[in-house]
């Protein structure tokens, strides 16, 4: 089994990433497993640059192939925002995922709806040697004033996708890895991902 480093200790994301390469014959590791401890700033303009930053750093101290992304929610009527800065997009100090969707709903008391959103993701692989590619994805949706569902993480309650008549966090597992952003960045990379793990 080939071992790949997931730049994140986010159980939510390695549960999903996990799922979307469970054909494969892969050990995905998270940093505290391998028992590293490092803070990459998230302070790049861009989310592949964000991406990129975490991906090459983990890479470099394991010397392990990393994948590693930067997300964010996309809310139209608060002219994208809060975009890059979604997971820390409270004025709370160690705010909660509750916390940041309290406060986006508060911010979007009085906007006309429909709140038109999308979630955004870029994932960024990278080699010991220095390589780094990228994938994106999107997934188009809306924000409601109600949570629904408990699956998921961060924004998942209350982003409802119109086309499933169910928020994020209403998904399984499986229906969530054929639709989200995640999903569809880390699917479009998976041919790099085999090429550089020599993967059959």
């Amino acid at each position: 089994m080939v071992k790949m480093l997931l730049g994140s200790n986010n159980t939510g994301k390695l549960s999903e990433i996990q799922a979307l390469l469970e054909e494969f014959d892969i050990e995905l590791c998270t940093p505290v497993t391998l028992g590293i401890n490092l803070e990459v700033k998230e302070d790049g303009a861009t989310y592949a640059e964000n991406a990129a930053r975490k991906a090459a750093a983990f890479a470099h101290l394991s010397g392990l192939v990393t994948l590693a992304d930067d997300s964010g929610l996309e809310v139209d009527v608060l002219d994208g925002a809060p975009g890059l800065y979604s997971a820390r997009f409270s004025p709370k100090s160690g705010a909660t995922d509750a916390d940041r969707r309290a406060y986006i709903l508060q911010r979007l008391q009085g906007k006309p709806y429909p709140w038109v959103a999308r979630f955004r993701c870029t994932v960024a692989l990278a080699t010991p040697t220095g390589q780094v590619y990228f994938s994106e994805g999107i997934c188009p949706g809306e924000i409601i004033s109600e949570e629904r569902g408990h699956n998921g993480f961060g924004y998942d309650p209350i982003f409802w996708l119109p086309e499933y008549g169910r928020t994020m966090a209403e998904l399984s597992m499986e229906e969530k890895n054929h639709l989200s952003h995640r999903a569809r960045a880390v699917k479009a990379v998976i041919p790099r991902i085999r090429e550089i793990l020599a993967l059959s």
